[in-house]
């Protein structure tokens, strides 16, 4: 065991159990260690009991450290240790405005991806290299982002590019890869991505594939036409010579239930041909997206302004209600009732109801042309953040079962107490490891920890996270896989995740059992295309 030495840092940390070790002669010295647990290397192996020193932030010795001194010693009273989890579908891009992460960092999250669905800081080295003026408690990484690319050139114009146009985009994927993305990101159901065409995304992949890069997509339709939108992020990854990756995998329609079976099966498929694609998801049977998510794609082109202009024309609108009730027909849906309102800035009031509630609320009736009605109003107003409840339970489960599914969020940096955002960003890897783990047994402990940690790392290319293994980062979370539990609730989403005793981020404690410790060791994290 490893001797303490005596600190007034040391008698702070006391929350946790610290133990003393005998010396040696010549004993080596380590900056923290921890004892007494149950190590979930992040292999997907089973547990195994070890001890762990750390030193320069880096995981130092793993086995027996009798014999050795720490400044620090942390005992696990068996509990698991395991590699901190890597979220690899954020949108963390306000993290500088929120650097302690405590939503992410107290589900023991410690590495971020953000830039997902297309959207994305466009000036890759600006947005990572702000860590230097701004230190925060995670680790954070970025793709560049299909959107932010084309607004930038395109603005929200619905039209394929010119070469010119197409040339200069190429060039700021190029750029942002050179500056140390990870990858190229789409959303392919948001304005402006929506308006591309496939032959568009696959030469900006290819300019990430030069830095070997991922590509990583919101498809373009997750419900009618989820089987065609799966098959044409698997080509343009085959075109583009690059792995694929895709995001929050689902179901998004009623009337497609149950067929997580065939979609599974186009990524089994893939892969048999020797074509690198994994996906990630998160655990629950709702998404988050934008109000504006649910118009008709062509109706918002070009911005809200000219939106409004095309609800002001009669004609128009008539076109926009038909298509709005023909896509709820096609997912079986009645109405609106599964589209609940997260953030609202116009009329606060409305956060935590969903649209049929509201169209009472307001209108005193709640039928689905009323309910259209609302629903145009608030977008006229600036449009809101929607939790939408159109997933099934089963899908959910069919697809944490496979090997190449990853867990992610899909959330920012949550601000506590503001609006009624979906639960995921509070709670989605303990729900994993409380419903999924330990009561449902729909995967190992083991599994779940491999999906949090090496598997991301494997996919988007940190080669020094997600194991616990020698001259790695020393990116550790310490839990109770009996007690783990995420508190979070659609109703109540802000709610912190229970049962992490300790996270720590590149050696340094940055959460213990009294809470987040003010440390702010997180990284940026860099691509292998980087150019110094």
């Amino acid at each position: 065991m490893v001797r303490k030495w005596i600190s007034s840092a040391l008698i702070v940390f006391c929350l946790f159990t610290v133990s003393g070790i005998g010396t040696t002669q010549n004993p080596e010295e380590y900056d923290l260690a921890i004892v007494n647990g149950r190590i979930v290397d992040g292999t997907g192996n089973p547990w195994f009991r070890a001890s762990i020193a750390i030193k320069d932030g880096k995981i130092a010795k793993i086995g027996n450290l009798e014999g050795s001194n720490a400044r620090q010693t942390i005992n696990a009273n068996n509990k698991i240790v395991a590699p901190g989890f890597i979220d690899v579908h954020a949108h963390s891009e306000n993290v500088f405005r929120n650097p302690k992460a405590e939503n992410f960092i107290r589900m023991g999250v410690t590495s971020l991806v953000t830039g997902n669905c297309g959207t994305s800081r466009t000036d890759i080295a600006e947005f990572l290299g702000r860590i230097k003026e701004t230190p925060i408690a995670i680790n954070i990484s970025t793709l560049i982002g299909h959107n932010a690319v084309r607004r930038k050139i395109m603005g929200s114009d619905n039209r394929s590019p010119t070469p010119e146009e197409q040339a200069n985009m190429n060039e700021l994927v190029e750029q942002g890869m050179k500056d140390g993305a990870l990858g190229f990101s789409t959303g392919l159901i948001y304005v402006p991505g929506t308006y591309s065409k496939t032959e568009e995304v696959v030469e900006l992949a290819k300019a990430a594939s030069k830095y070997k890069g991922i590509y990583s997509s919101h498809i373009r339709d997750e419900g009618t036409n989820v089987i065609e939108a799966i098959n044409e992020a698997i080509n343009i990854g085959k075109r583009a010579n690059m792995p694929v990756e895709i995001s929050h995998f689902k179901i998004s329609s009623k009337a497609l239930w149950g067929e997580s079976v065939k979609t599974v099966d186009l990524v089994k498929a893939a892969r048999k041909r020797g074509q690198q694609v994994t996906v990630d998801q998160y655990s629950y049977t709702a998404s988050s997206t934008s109000l504006d998510a649910r118009m008709p794609s062509w109706a918002i082109a070009g911005g809200r302004e000219e939106g409004k202009k095309r609800l002001a024309d009669p004609a128009i609108r008539k076109r926009i209600i038909k298509e709005m009730k023909s896509e709820l027909k096609k997912k079986k849906f009645k109405d609106f009732s599964y589209a609940y309102v997260a953030n609202y800035r116009a009329n606060p009031e409305f956060n935590g109801k969903n649209i049929a509630e509201i169209t009472k609320l307001v209108r005193g009736k709640k039928k689905l042309n009323a309910q259209i009605e609302q629903f145009f109003e608030m977008y006229e107003n600036g449009g809101a953040q929607m939790v939408y409840r159109m997933m099934s339970e089963e899908d959910v489960k069919n697809i944490m079962r496979q090997p190449f599914a990853m867990i992610a969020a899909d959330s920012s940096v949550r601000v506590f107490g503001r609006g009624v955002p979906h639960p995921r960003g509070y709670g989605n890897n303990a729900r994993v490891l409380a419903r999924y783990v330990r009561d449902l047994k729909i995967i190992t402990l083991e599994d779940a920890v491999r999906k949090m940690s090496s598997l991301p790392a494997q996919t988007f290319g940190l080669s020094d996270r997600g194991l616990l293994k020698k001259g790695f980062a020393a990116d550790i979370v310490i839990f109770d896989e009996n007690r783990v539990t995420d508190k979070a609730t659609f109703e109540n989403p802000h709610q912190y995740a229970v049962g992490f005793q300790a996270v720590i981020v590149n050696g340094d404690v940055v959460l213990n059992a009294a809470g987040m410790t003010g440390k702010m060791t997180g990284k940026a994290l860099f691509g292998s295309g980087l150019q110094k």
